[in-house]
């Protein structure tokens, strides 16, 4: 468990300092197993409550489930919560595949909210192992005033050395959880009994392993029932964690364009 402890003691730490550098804040909630490990965190790193906005940006479509889950861990962890809309579908990239448009209202949303709170940063809950695109991502991570992310061209990060100012205009997508694995999650999920929406596990032979919105989102076959039965699958499971995001198979360059454009 001592590298848990070491990943532990480092978002801690990404969190401690973001919020004495970075202001206005605010913590991206998807109701998803990262973002609830970065909420725990976050509870931990400032003794038992959250000292910016914790925001979920809703589409009107997640799973019932989530609406519930989202409402009652609001409620006992006494989280400053704000529900911001996702945008219409008719202010998102028309050339973009069907499934990368309707993920894409999160991330105009996003902006929007970056730009009526002027916030100079946002703390999101992904992980370099999730996608290859992200590997190339900074734990401070500067985005322009339209949300672009210029990949080829980051900040270094040695020795825990954060970039923690950027341009006029311009924002920080901070990420906590970056040196994160799938599995180093679900092991801190159990060592510490942090509460998951009930999807991640398994009824009638599936599961969702990436939890999204109905409608771009498929569950996997799963006997799953526990965090340990979800523990020993993923060490005999070589699907793709993304595997069920029907976006992510609609086109080679679907996910390089929607990160480059601002998606998280």
């Amino acid at each position: 468990m001592r590298d848990l402890d070491r990943l532990e003691a480092q978002s801690v730490y990404i969190l401690r300092e973001a919020y004495a550098s970075v202001a206005p804040l605010a913590l991206l909630w998807s109701l998803g197993k990262d973002s609830c490990v970065l909420l725990w965190l976050t509870r931990k790193a400032f003794l038992g409550h959250v000292p910016f906005r914790v925001v979920h940006i809703d589409t009107g479509y997640e799973f019932p489930e989530v609406y519930r889950f989202r409402d009652e861990i609001a409620a006992a962890w006494d989280l400053p919560l704000e529900i911001y809309p996702a945008a219409p579908l008719d202010e998102v990239d028309p050339t973009l595949t069907p499934g990368a448009r309707f993920a894409a209202r999160k991330m105009q949303g996003l902006l929007k909210l970056v730009a009526e709170r002027d916030l100079a940063g946002v703390i999101a809950g992904i992980r370099r192992d999730e996608q290859a695109l992200r590997a190339k991502e900074r734990v401070f991570s500067p985005r322009t005033p339209e949300g672009a992310w210029d990949f080829r061209n980051q900040p270094a990060e040695l020795f825990d050395q954060f970039a923690t100012t950027c341009p006029p205009g311009h924002h920080l997508r901070i990420h906590p959880l970056l040196a994160w694995s799938e599995r180093d999650v679900w092991r801190y999920i159990r060592r510490e009994n942090i509460p998951v929406v009930p999807l991640y596990f398994a009824r009638n032979g599936q599961r969702f392993r990436s939890l999204g919105e109905v409608g771009i989102t498929e569950p996997i076959a799963s006997g799953a029932e526990t965090v340990d039965a979800v523990i020993a699958e993923l060490d005999a499971d070589k699907r793709p964690e993304r595997a069920g995001r029907t976006f992510d198979h609609e086109s080679e360059d679907t996910f390089e364009r929607l990160r480059a454009q601002g998606y998280l």
